[in-house]
């Protein structure tokens, strides 16, 4: 059994829903990193996704496109990602680790050789945003050899039919975005997301994360209500936007969200 389908099951047993905050790797400074990580468990996250660097993240709005851009001007590579994930298996070995991106930082290094270096340094999943599952079906057996989850998105406008096809090949948890639209989008209606989710339900066991547009800890329990877990992002990288210059207190302010959200969907 992975990390993530462990997790999962225990909040299941216990009647929670996961907790899935996001970072950029490298953002603001690659030092900041690896504390932050450790303060978004000890605030209550169950499973982080922790973001590659690149220069043309499409699927993502302004704030995480300038986080991605901070991270780069400090030259952060797959390689030191990987790194990060290593150190912070040295104090933390059961909280799930996705690593969360875009093809073509994977490609150049190759996926064998990423697969290998991923497994080792303690990655548990990776979501590719930009490798449809049409295009998946060598990369898929590939991680799942080396003992990764392959995690793919699902769309408002995903039909049945494909999301069965899709989730044929996913393992871990399935992220279906609640917005048309990129990171940082509009407030998500609740009421959609949970029919989504019903139609999702009848073609797949896997569980069912959703991101984009939840800003609050209200927002979290709502949507924690429907899905089986709650993926925040913009809201947390925009504090480190605002904190650029003080580190300390970007940590202090992620940290405090990350509880009320978690405080919130516990209740």
């Amino acid at each position: 059994m992975s990390r993530i389908e462990a997790r999962f099951s225990a909040l299941q047993a216990a009647g929670r829903k996961a907790l899935i905050p996001y970072i950029t790797a490298g953002d603001p400074t690659p030092e900041v990193t690896l504390p932050l990580m450790h303060d978004l468990v000890a605030a209550g996250a169950d499973v982080i996704e922790l973001g590659i660097p690149f220069s043309d993240p499409m699927a993502d709005g302004p704030v995480i496109q300038l986080a991605m851009e901070r991270a780069l001007a400090h030259h952060v590579s797959l390689s030191q990602v990987l790194e990060m994930v290593r150190q912070f298996r040295s104090r933390d070995a059961e909280t799930p680790v996705v690593l969360m991106g875009y093809l073509n930082p994977i490609e150049k290094m190759g996926y064998e050789q990423f697969a290998k270096a991923a497994a080792d340094a303690g990655v548990d999943g990776v979501l590719t945003v930009d490798l449809p599952p049409e295009e998946a079906t060598d990369v898929v057996p590939l991680f799942k050899g080396q003992g990764l989850d392959t995690i793919f998105l699902l769309a408002p406008t995903t039909t049945a039919e494909r999301a069965r096809r899709i989730c044929e090949q996913a393992s871990g948890y399935v992220y279906y975005v609640s917005l048309k639209g990129v990171t940082g989008s509009s407030a998500l209606d609740v009421t959609d997301v949970a029919k989504k989710l019903d139609m999702l339900r009848t073609v797949t066991d896997l569980p069912i994360g959703v991101g984009f547009g939840i800003r609050d800890g209200a927002t979290a329990a709502a949507v924690a209500e429907v899905a089986d877990g709650v993926v925040v992002g913009s809201v947390l990288v925009s504090q480190i936007a605002a904190n650029a210059e003080n580190p300390d207190q970007a940590r202090a302010a992620i940290a405090a969200i990350v509880a009320e959200m978690r405080s919130s969907m516990d209740r």
